[in-house]
């Protein structure tokens, strides 16, 4: 297939995606996206996306988490979608397990999309209400989830292994209850709140001085390390903004304020800053830090 025919071909199935869901161009024959802060830039506008695909024949990336879940199921190091030859299990296989365990049927009979490694991608209807994240082998080895901040490449994208193409063309079917308790987040543990004595007179002080050591810490974070050193920094302070000491709005200004060097450098979005943040104030409220005044 020539270029001109790949494109028109990718345009078709990024039309057909953006039906349902917004899309974003991924790099041609890749799995990286093609366009900086690609949350903010997904569309469902057709004018848009022709624009895109006239350009080059981009892969289709298509964001999950907007009412839906996908899992994907890599194969085992056999490569066949069945056990490895060291007697690995396949996502596919580890899902069917967890099911029949579970005395419920193998979710398959929804929306599947075959990758070209031989894994699938099940689709999932979720209300949006409900707030799943992505996981990486929570359920299981070789079972990711992609849902609120992710992605996955849609169908009629190319790899230089092969496409990713349908496999059951099934109305995507609503995310199975057992699925969707697994994949819940997990509430803190409660805790005792501790008690932090500080000297006198100095309990102001003492919050300042921890706001402007975790906030220098996010501002110098370098790429690959932002995300968690912005998510440490938020639950740092939410125990203070738990325990009392610390306004929240004054939190999340200081925090944002620190992160927004960072703003638009290797796809670092504002929405994701405050994702980030919100996450990491709400685990640290969930852990009070309670100061009293005590002697010098």
């Amino acid at each position: 297939m020539n270029v001109d025919s790949l494109k028109r071909q990718l345009l078709r199935d990024a039309r057909a995606a953006a039906e349902r869901f917004p899309i974003f161009p991924v790099a041609p024959f890749g799995k990286t996206p093609a366009v900086r802060r690609w949350q903010d830039r997904a569309t469902q506008d057709n004018r848009v996306i022709e624009a895109w695909y006239r350009q080059a024949p981009f892969n289709i990336g298509l964001v999950t988490g907007k009412g839906l879940v996908v899992v994907d199921l890599d194969v085992a190091r056999g490569g066949d979608g069945r056990s490895g030859e060291s007697g690995e299990l396949s996502g596919r296989e580890h899902l069917a397990r967890i099911a029949r365990e579970t005395g419920e049927e193998y979710p398959g009979d929804t929306y599947t999309v075959r990758t070209p490694s031989g894994g699938d991608h099940l689709y999932f209807a979720v209300s949006d209400r409900e707030f799943l994240r992505n996981t990486g082998g929570r359920l299981g080895a070789r079972i990711d989830t992609r849902a609120n901040g992710g992605y996955i490449v849609a169908a009629g994208s190319r790899r230089p292994g092969g496409m990713y193409r349908v496999v059951n063309r099934r109305p995507i079917a609503p995310l199975p209850s057992w699925l969707a308790t697994a994949l819940a987040p997990t509430p803190p543990t409660p805790r005792p709140a501790p008690v932090h004595a500080v000297a006198s007179g100095n309990l102001t002080g003492y919050v300042t001085s921890a706001i402007n050591a975790e906030c220098a810490t996010v501002a110098a974070a370098r790429t690959g390390h932002r995300h968690y050193t912005l998510l440490r920094a938020a639950r740092i302070l939410g125990e203070f903004v738990g325990g009392g000491a610390l306004p929240e709005d004054i939190a999340r200004h200081a925090l944002t304020a620190a992160a927004a060097v960072h703003v638009g450098v290797d796809g670092c979005t504002q929405a994701e800053v405050d994702r980030t943040i919100t996450d990491g104030l709400e685990y640290g409220a969930q852990r009070p830090r309670r100061l009293q005044e005590g002697r010098r």
